[in-house]
């Protein structure tokens, strides 16, 4: 039996395929940058798990139905560079292998389900948050989970963990033993960190301000922030890569302002855990771009950590970039998104023996 996983993110496809043998999983193939017509060389799979970024109220995996795709695309308008391609490659699956292989919908959203209220709630009138659903969500709920996972496997301890989702789409959350007590995101996938061309958190009196002196209509706004804002808004490139190796004023701006953003989120959340006992860095600016951990991780000998500046500019993944003795230990691993996704597979499997 295998599993097919699909990831669709604001700026890649990922599909994993596992077998389902002696009550494990077994990884087989990856197949990065496809698209729908690539499904087409790929067997018919017992089940197919999905990615879906954000799936409003929905605080499990489900089984993908009509009313299911119907709330994915109702979302659509909170994560319009996510939910839009994954409803895409929901149906280009049922087209390729029939209504009969089931296709399973895990949302990043689930992870933060269950915020504590003072964690998810806007300080805005109760009755439009009761009228209109508002609430912080979160999201990359699928990554953190596996950061956390990670920190565990490579530990082995709980503890209190700041986990860093750092690509395209950058998110922080602060962890106390399996539990998020907080995170970067809220109501839509703009909130917090700066991102490849997200602006992360803005002034919403900006917002008011940009609407009623440049005339920018709500669609501009969210165009502005979602598309040509964060690296790209700043220093002409969303690519990390390229930004460190930009010798300008601008692009130096641009990275100082982003590892800032991301050292104020660490502290705060230290804040709400009542101590550090880890950093997990992942996704691809988290494990290719040293530079960016170490401006992120400099001076923060009052929070215990001790950076090892070999160890980091060595070491891509899956290793402790901090000294033995650091009374918070930094961490950068590899994201196994697909893996977590894999495992919501076999447990529908499971359930359906």
């Amino acid at each position: 039996m295998e599993i097919l996983t699909v990831n669709v993110g604001s700026s890649s496809v990922k599909l994993d395929r596992f077998a389902l043998a002696d009550g494990g999983l077994q990884p087989l193939a990856k197949h990065r940058g496809a698209d729908a017509p690539a499904l087409d060389a790929l067997p018919p799979p017992a089940v197919v798990v999905h990615r879906v970024v954000h799936g409003g109220t929905f605080a499990r995996p489900v089984l993908i139905d009509a009313p299911v795709e119907a709330q994915i695309a109702a979302c659509a308008p909170l994560a319009p560079l996510h939910n839009p391609p994954a409803l895409a490659m929901i149906r280009a699956c049922r087209q390729r292998f029939g209504p009969d292989v089931p296709q399973l919908a895990v949302f990043d959203t689930a992870f933060f389900a269950d915020l504590p209220q003072v964690a998810r709630s806007y300080a805005l009138p109760r009755t439009l948050t009761e009228a209109h659903g508002i609430r912080r969500y979160g999201f990359h709920g699928i990554a953190h989970q596996a950061l956390w996972r990670a920190w565990q496997a490579h530990t082995g301890r709980g503890g209190r963990v700041v986990t860093l989702q750092l690509g395209a789409g950058c998110s922080a959350a602060a962890i106390a033993d399996g539990r998020p007590l907080d995170t970067s995101m809220g109501y839509t996938p703009l909130e917090g960190l700066v991102m490849a061309s997200r602006s992360g958190d803005v002034d919403p009196g900006l917002l008011l301000h940009l609407q009623q002196t440049a005339g920018l209509d709500a669609a501009r706004l969210q165009d502005t922030l979602t598309h040509h804002s964060g690296l790209l808004g700043m220093a002409g490139s969303a690519d990390m890569a390229t930004v460190l190796a930009d010798p300008s004023p601008a692009a130096k701006l641009a990275v100082d302002v982003y590892c800032q953003r991301i050292r104020k989120y660490i502290g705060a959340y230290a804040a709400v855990l009542g101590g550090l006992d880890g950093i997990v860095f992942g996704g691809g600016v988290g494990e290719h771009a040293p530079a960016v951990r170490g401006r992120v991780l400099a001076d923060m000998q009052w929070l215990g950590v001790r950076l090892d500046g070999a160890a980091n500019a060595d070491t891509d993944t899956d290793a402790r970039i901090t000294h033995a003795d650091s009374p918070c230990s930094a961490w950068v691993v590899r994201v196994d998104e697909a893996g977590e996704l894999a495992r919501a597979g076999q447990q529908l499997l499971a359930g359906m023996a």
